[in-house]
C-alpha cells in the first residue's frame, strides 16, 4: 500500500504518516523509485497510534509500547499497566495544577472587574 492509499484509508495526512515513520512508530519499505510502501497491517498500526495519541501519550512513549498493543487499537498488555497508570497520575496532577491556576486567574479577573465597576460608579 502506498502512502496516499494509507492516508485515505486512515484519514491521516501524508505528512503525519511520514512523521510517524520518522519517530519509529510506522515502518515502510521503499520501491526502487524511492516510494514508500506499507504492509497490510499499516492501517491497524496507524489506528493504534491515533488511539494512543488520543489518550495523551507522547510519541516517545508510544514507540515503547506500540509492540505491546494487542487486539484492537487500544488493548494493551497487562505488563504495561503500571506505566500507563503513572502517566494517568501525571495527567491528573496537571489537571489539578490547571484548576488551581484557573481559580487564581478567575479571582484576579473578578477583582479587576470589581475595581472597574467601582471606578465607573
Amino acid at each position: 500500500m502506498k502512502i496516499g492509499e494509507l492516508a485515505r484509508e486512515t484519514a491521516v495526512s501524508v505528512r503525519l504518516l511520514r512523521y510517524y515513520e520518522e519517530q519509529g512508530l510506522l515502518a515502510s519499505e521503499r520501491t526502487p523509485g524511492g516510494q514508500r510502501v506499507y504492509g497490510p497491517d499499516a492501517p491497524a498500526v496507524v489506528r493504534r497510534i491515533r488511539a494512543l495519541l488520543g489518550a495523551g501519550l507522547p510519541t516517545r512513549v508510544i514507540a515503547e509500547v506500540l509492540d505491546c498493543v494487542c487486539g484492537s487499537e487500544a488493548e494493551i498488555e497487562p505488563c504495561l499497566s503500571p506505566m500507563l497508570v503513572a502517566r494517568l497520575d501525571v495527567i491528573d496532577e496537571q489537571i489539578h495544577d490547571l484548576q488551581g491556576a484557573r481559580s487564581s486567574l478567575a479571582a484576579l479577573v473578578a477583582a479587576t472587574e470589581g475595581r472597574e465597576l467601582a471606578d465607573a460608579g
